[in-house]
């Protein structure tokens, strides 16, 4: 039923394009930057009540952050696609057991932070206000979370940040856009034209944003976790951002998939955390 309503969409959107490929393809686009799921439901309520929940701001867009409070210095998590920061919870109640203090933001349109839609350079700027307001020496994003993290550092060159911790983590934004195109069908006309819309729309084309690429500029030490069998982001994305960041180490997992909810992630990070 699902694959069925996705070729629906994009054979719809195909035909619209023999009448307007620039309203075709900024459709399509809009149908990209907007999560169908990530906001916060009544089961992950308790839980973010447990921190000092604090509304920041960029741009007139509300940026929620999670704060537990600890003695040892602060880490920030950044989530991923269509999540929100109740993803942390197994991670944050053992960080805190540690001693760490944790905070944790909703990226742009999910959770209960602001903007209609999503995009790695925006939640990069959020990211950036976070860290500003908190301080963290380490940062551990998942999955776009990652992207959004290495942009945020290259732009800023954060002086306080000591390591990053990237958790099935994309690298070639092409290569999600090119994933995205064949998932929906679209013609050469909405494919051609979609590079330009985004070119148009965020300024950067998408052959020109490489988190492996962006890393090169990054001194700050690394860890990579990703798992083999990753159906969203393949594993070879996650090689790419083993070459391109130096001062990385790359762990690789079996069996646990995209989102690596697992112990054993768990303790690759706390000894890393405290190496």
């Amino acid at each position: 039923m699902k694959t069925l309503l996705i070729k629906t969409v994009g054979n719809y959107l195909n035909l619209l394009s023999y009448i307007s490929k620039p309203y075709a393809a900024n459709k399509a686009l809009n149908l990209f930057v907007t999560p169908r799921k990530g906001r916060v439901l009544e089961r992950h309520v308790d839980f973010l009540n447990t921190a000092f929940n604090e509304e920041l701001t960029y741009n007139n867009h509300t940026i929620m952050t999670y704060r537990w409070l600890g003695k040892k210095g602060t880490i920030l998590l950044a989530h991923g696609w269509e999540s929100n920061s109740y993803r942390w919870k197994p991670l944050v109640t053992e960080l805190n057991k540690k001693g760490y203090s944790v905070v944790a933001l909703d990226a742009p349109a999910h959770g209960r932070s602001g903007s209609k839609e999503f995009n790695a350079l925006l939640y990069a700027e959020y990211i950036n206000v976070v860290a500003q307001r908190f301080k963290p020496h380490t940062i551990i994003a998942h999955s776009a979370g990652g992207m959004a993290a290495t942009a945020f550092q290259n732009k800023y060159q954060y002086p306080a940040l000591e390591k990053l911790i990237l958790l099935g983590a994309p690298s070639e934004f092409k290569d999600i856009i090119s994933r995205y195109v064949k998932m929906l069908g679209y013609n050469k006309r909405i494919t051609h034209q979609l590079n330009k819309t985004i070119i148009k729309r965020f300024g950067v084309a998408p052959d020109s944003f490489s988190t492996a690429e962006i890393l090169n500029n990054i001194k700050t030490k690394g860890l990579i976790i990703h798992d083999k069998s990753d159906t969203i982001i393949p594993y070879n994305d996650a090689l790419l951002i083993n070459k391109g960041f130096k001062n990385s180490t790359l762990i690789t997992t079996e069996g646990l998939g995209h989102s690596l909810n697992d112990a054993s992630v768990r303790d690759h990070i706390y000894n890393f955390l405290e190496a």
